[in-house]
């Protein structure tokens, strides 16, 4: 039997996936929810606002996440 996972070195892409698509559905959902109500526009709003924001963040975090490894690893020890 094989392993199916992929490679180490897709942590970075994966990782940015992953967390960029949970918080932006969260955000952008409180954020509708802030700007609508809990009404039906705002379940209608929402899809689309997640996506919006979750096409501009997940590249920004591409970029930015190898930054903050290296400037938390200035202030925190290895384990």
């Amino acid at each position: 039997m094989t392993d199916r996972r992929l490679p180490a070195r897709y942590t970075l892409p994966v990782t940015g996936f992953f967390l960029t698509a949970i918080m932006t559905f969260v955000i952008s959902g409180i954020s509708t929810l802030m700007a609508l109500g809990p009404t039906q526009a705002m379940l209608a709003a929402w899809p689309p606002a997640w996506l919006t924001s979750w096409v501009f963040a997940f590249p920004t975090v591409l970029v930015v996440l190898p930054l903050v490894r290296r400037l938390v690893a200035r202030f925190v020890a290895p384990a």
